[in-house]
């Protein structure tokens, strides 16, 4: 769905705008007040519109304002109005309430797990070849028709393939589908059920949820009161950020767009992108192909990264330690801005975790995505034809702007080896979904990947596909790759900001 202006979407934004718009305008002693008339602006009458009743949609929406806020779901078997709390979030620092991915269990549609079910396309044929196939004899017939025994059923798929007239079909719930770690699994009534052990805050299962069950906490809140507070604020910019807006909102154009809100300036997060590819290159050549390390797995998204480790402990030491983009960029900014304030605005939902490690919190102060920084500009009535840029966007390189599109972070770092080392061949290989990952981190613990350079992206395209995106993956990779094309150096060695090295290193 992504891509796609759904009325899930529309409700998605609205909270946004709302949140940003509050904060905005309203006076702490009347938060309270004010949030608990949101429901009813953003959903006003008596008829409902998408459920079935306009009550409950109210009671959804008031859940997203408080996540949204930053605040935990409220038990709904306990009196409390939507804005309890929210004294606690009127501050420029919240760590987050665990945990950050949630599902509102009254919106959950209760879809039926994993099965294989025969549909009205079957014709009853005379060969029956998926009776002729089946291992478990789940499939006998019905009134002439396929029917399967879902408690003999192994789900193997050889019915689907057999079939002639593609009558049987593979069902699954789109959350669960989606997540790569399978984490998603049901509670005592049937509702998805997140299993935070084994959550990496892909964000996935929230953008394929169909009924906008599943949503992540935001910082808007506390962002727009540093900003409203006179804190001096920059922005660090993911390069995905391009062609995110529409056709108007070229990438000078988004820029403007970002400080007309309080931020003081804006930089290309594709610096610390190229730098974190001439630090990993230099990993590789000292430690791969110098033969202390098995492989090297990047670094830069942090849901892989916590994936590899966690699940192949093994293997752990072989994932790039480097400091992320974001953080990277953070620490160039604070370099020259000490006192400042850093908003990461990004595509990922994972980065708001990997912002609230000790390691990082003093470096990174806000995360906000694309979408939610749309609901700012909605809040503030922000059309990107009133701007008129000046001058280019020249901070990053090539290489750097490449790292949103799944593949181009190992070619990067390559590409700096081949300049480096010319005598080393690298060996590549990537993937992208974490279901995919595992896979390929397998064949590592096998042996299968020793002396590679293994990338990981958790998002389908790569970053151009995380979570807080809202361009199909092939516009925005159009899009990425215009942008790339646009700078003046090719490789990350060709940076301006080399001198800035040293602030790479990360702070155990």
């Amino acid at each position: 769905m992504r891509g796609i202006y759904t009325p899930v979407t529309e409700l998605r934004r609205k909270v946004y705008a709302a949140v940003a718009k509050m904060a905005w305008e309203c006076e702490e002693n009347e938060y309270a007040s004010r949030m608990e008339q949101i429901p009813y602006e953003i959903i006003p009458g008596e008829d409902a519109r998408y459920r079935d009743s306009v009550f409950k949609e109210r009671a959804i929406l008031g859940e997203r304002l408080r996540l949204a806020m930053g605040l935990s779901l409220y038990p709904v078997d306990r009196p409390s109005p939507i804005s309890k709390d929210i004294e606690k979030t009127a501050i420029d620092e919240i760590y987050y309430e665990p945990e950050l991915i949630n599902v509102i269990p009254f919106a959950c549609d209760k879809c039926p797990t994993k099965t294989v079910e025969v549909t009205a396309n079957c014709r009853g044929c005379l060969a029956h070849p998926c009776w002729s196939v089946c291992p478990k004899n789940a499939i006998s017939f019905v009134d002439g028709k396929s029917h399967i025994d879902q408690s003999k059923c192994i789900k193997c798929g050889r019915c689907i393939e057999a079939c002639p007239y593609n009558a049987i079909i593979e069902y699954d719930r789109p959350c669960a589908s989606a997540c790569g770690v399978k984490a998603i699994g049901s509670d005592e009534k049937g509702r998805a059920k997140i299993d935070y052990s084994k959550c990496v805050s892909c964000g996935l299962c929230m953008v394929n949820c169909p009924f906008g069950a599943i949503t992540d906490k935001s910082q808007i809140f506390q962002l727009v009161h540093a900003l409203k507070g006179g804190e001096e604020v920059y922005g660090a910019i993911a390069p995905a950020f391009v062609g995110q807006f529409g056709p108007l909102a070229s990438p000078e154009v988004v820029i403007e767009a970002i400080k007309s809100l309080g931020i003081k300036d804006v930089f290309e997060v594709a610096i610390g992108a190229d730098l974190g590819s001439v630090e990993e290159a230099h990993h590789y050549v000292e430690k791969v192909a110098g033969g202390d390390d098995k492989f090297l797995g990047t670094s830069c998204c942090p849901s892989w990264s916590v994936m590899a480790k966690r699940d192949f402990p093994d293997l752990a030491e072989c994932i790039s330690g480097e400091l992320t983009p974001m953080v990277g960029t953070a620490r160039i900014i604070k370099k020259e801005h000490p006192d400042a304030k850093i908003v990461f605005i990004g595509p990922c939902a994972a980065k708001k975790l990997e912002a609230m490690r000790r390691s990082v919190r003093s470096d990174v102060d806000f995360v906000i995505t694309f979408e939610e920084l749309m609901g700012m500009f909605a809040a503030k009535n922000v059309e990107f034809s009133d701007f008129k840029a000046d001058g280019t966007v020249e901070q990053a390189t090539t290489a750097g702007r490449s790292y949103p599109v799944a593949g181009n972070v190992a070619k990067a770092i390559a590409a700096n080896i081949a300049k480096t080392n010319p005598e080393i061949d690298v060996k590549i290989d990537s993937a992208m979904g974490l279901a995919e990952c595992k896979k390929m981190l397998m064949l590592a613990k096998a042996g299968k990947r020793d002396g590679y350079l293994l990338e990981g992206m958790a998002c389908p395209g790569g970053c151009i596909g995380g979570a807080g995106t809202l361009l199909p993956l092939k516009k925005a990779e159009i899009s990425v790759n215009k942008f790339m094309k646009a700078a003046k150096e090719p490789l990350g060695l060709d940076s301006e900001y080399l001198d800035d090295l040293p602030l790479m290193k990360d702070i155990k």
